[in-house]
C-alpha cells in the first residue's frame, strides 16, 4: 500500500486546514487509518485513528473538539480537518495504516501501522 499525503502549508492561528491521504496499490482497503504528527525535536504522536469495522473514531485529546477525522471508502481515501489551529499544532503531519483492524490500545503506537506516507508540513503561527 502506498499513502500519499497532501493538504500542508502555513495558517494563522485560529484557522483552519484539511490533510487528504489517498491509499493506493491494494485490492483490500486498510481497516485502520490514522494521523499522527512530528514536531522537530519530538517523537511522533497519534493524532487520530477511525477503524472500519467499528466505525469509530479516536483523537488524542490535544485535538479532541477541534479535529476531524474521515474517510471516504471509494476513494480509498483519508482525511483529517483541522479547525481552530495553534501554533502548539506546527508539526509535519504523516498519515498511517493498518492492514487489520487494530485494537484500541494499538491505534496510538506508531509500530502498529503497517503503512506510511510522506509527511506534509503544517505551520501555524501566532
Amino acid at each position: 500500500v502506498q499513502l500519499q499525503a497532501s493538504g500542508g502549508g502555513l495558517v494563522q492561528a485560529g484557522e483552519s486546514l484539511g490533510l487528504s491521504c489517498a491509499a493506493s496499490g491494494r485490492t483490500v482497503s486498510p481497516r485502520t487509518m490514522g494521523w499522527f504528527r512530528q514536531a522537530p525535536g519530538k517523537k511522533r504522536e497519534f493524532v487520530a485513528a477511525l477503524r472500519s469495522f467499528t466505525r469509530d473514531k479516536y483523537y488524542d485529546d490535544s485535538v479532541k473538539g477541534r479535529f476531524t477525522i474521515s474517510r471516504d471508502a471509494a476513494k480509498n481515501s483519508v482525511y483529517l480537518q483541522m479547525n481552530s489551529l495553534k501554533p502548539e499544532d506546527t508539526a509535519v503531519y504523516f498519515c498511517a495504516a493498518a492492514g487489520s483492524q487494530l485494537i484500541v490500545s494499538n491505534l496510538y503506537n506508531v509500530r502498529a501501522y503497517d503503512y506510511w506516507g510522506q509527511g506534509t508540513l503544517v505551520t501555524v503561527s501566532s
